[in-house]
């Protein structure tokens, strides 16, 4: 196992790279460019957009805001709690500043994937529109690039049981564990059936969940977060000066932290920042395909929100909290990282606030994450692998929940790099297909009838 794990690990120091870097950031500045940068300028005709979309707007199985909930449960998780931690213990303050810029192109990478999921999805043996990266690859581009589809669909459903499942059940029962002493096996027991009575209703049922529950705990974070940041309101000016100056200059090794150089902010800014949001993965326009929306670019103005949101407000919060309650200097790391700053700020609270928080967030990650590896596996053999999969799904929490599982990360996180390279390839070449549509859609104003369903076209 030791050799295996070692030769995982030589493949993520690869795949987390310069090379994977270079995509990420490359092909989201592209988009962005390319769209004349209309993912941050119609910011708010996206959440006008998202308001109308709470009901049935064309053909799908859940409303356009279910299908953005549905993505959010995925994407609000580990990530922006553990994972935004993880960033600046290894990085610095500065890594905060690349979630930034990621966030930033990632807007129209998101926006890219979800235009192309509706474009190019199609309908299975049971009349449910599916789609991603695996249909838009294989009904958008050449024959001769098919073998990606293949690619992201083989990746993600493995990704799917390590970074959507084990990873997120692990947190849970280890943190609930920490704060209220709840052992692991029950922990392992409860996740089962919670999952169990919303997954074995399909996607119809997992957007009414996150439709409900993910609003309401992101809300409830930001305003915990929120209040943190009022507390040490005197330290946020010397917090963001910290985030730019360490953008760019080397950190000094200060209290527990041991100092970063650049390039540690800018790697795990940028490999944390899409751990979180998801941009460029693939793993969001699987939810938004099934989205009854009016075309590609509505559902596309909306999708994008969810990197806006994500990380440009939740991680945030988390990261300024973090830096502005001088916890990172702590020597700290992870989910405690964050658990310690709030608990310093709100003292009796806050370390019980995060462990809830965590646990919910995880929870819907697990929901989020099902639908795409079961699609992904549907992909290679229909539908009648579904309910063997969810079966399988519901079993992988109890092992996540007991088990170690350090190689099980590591192995995950190596795939969800695997998954964004495809999916970048395919995103570069349909971008004259992202930029027509949009163009059309804009040029009609995308609101009257005619032009949405021209755009639909």
């Amino acid at each position: 196992m030791e050799a295996l794990s070692s030769i995982v690990g030589e493949i993520n120091s690869v795949v987390w790279g310069p090379l994977m870097l270079v995509l990420i950031l490359g092909v989201g500045f592209f988009l962005q460019v390319g769209l004349k940068f209309m993912p941050i300028l119609k910011l708010g005709t996206g959440f006008g957009l998202l308001f109308k979309g709470r009901t049935d707007q064309g053909e799908g199985q859940i409303s356009p805001f279910n299908a953005l909930m549905t993505s959010l449960s995925a994407t609000i998780g580990t990530g922006n709690i553990a994972g935004v931690a993880t960033a600046i213990f290894l990085g610095g303050p500065g890594a905060l500043f690349w979630m930034w810029m990621t966030a930033l192109v990632g807007m129209a990478t998101k926006y890219a994937e979800a235009v192309c999921a509706v474009k190019y999805r199609e309908t299975d043996e049971l009349g449910n529109f599916v789609g991603g990266p695996m249909y838009y690859i294989k009904n958008g581009l050449a024959a001769h690039w098919h073998w990606l589809a293949w690619a992201f669909a083989l990746f993600g459903a493995i990704a799917a049981f390590g970074i959507g499942n084990g990873v997120q059940a692990n947190g849970v029962a280890h943190v609930l564990e920490a704060n209220f002493g709840l052992n692991t096996s029950v922990t392992g027991v409860i996740l089962m059936v919670l999952t169990a009575a919303v997954i074995l209703g399909g996607i119809t049922r997992i957007g009414a969940v996150a439709g409900k529950l993910v609003p309401f705990m992101a809300i409830c974070y930001i305003v915990a977060g929120l209040l943190v940041l009022l507390i040490n309101i005197g330290a946020i000016g010397e917090t963001l000066g910290l985030v730019f100056t360490y953008a760019f200059t080397p950190s000094a090794a200060q209290g527990g932290f041991a100092g970063a150089a650049v390039w540690a902010a800018i790697r795990f800014g940028v490999a944390r920042g899409v751990f979180s949001n998801e941009a460029g993965l693939g793993s969001a326009p699987i939810a938004h395909a099934a989205a009854s929306t009016k075309g590609p670019v509505n559902q596309g103005l909306i999708a994008m929100l969810g990197t806006f949101i994500d990380t440009l407000i939740v991680c945030s919060i988390t990261g300024l909290a973090i830096i502005s309650s001088g916890a990172w200097t702590s020597g700290e790391s992870g989910a405690a990282l964050t658990s310690l700053a709030f608990e310093t700020s709100l003292p009796g609270v806050g370390g019980y606030l995060i462990a809830i928080a965590l646990s919910i967030f995880a929870f819907t990650t697990i929901l989020g994450w099902s639908f795409y590896g079961e699609k992904c596996v549907g992909f290679f053999f229909g539908y009648r692998a579904l309910v063997p999969y969810r079966i399988l799904w519901i079993a992988m929490i109890y092992f996540g929940a007991t088990a170690d599982l350090g190689f099980i990360w590591l192995l995950a996180d190596t795939l969800n790099a695997m998954m964004a390279i495809p999916n970048l390839i395919a995103l570069a070449l349909l971008s004259p297909v992202v930029f027509a549509l949009t163009k059309e859609f804009f040029a009609t104003n995308g609101a009257s009838e005619e032009g949405e369903k021209n755009t639909a076209e």
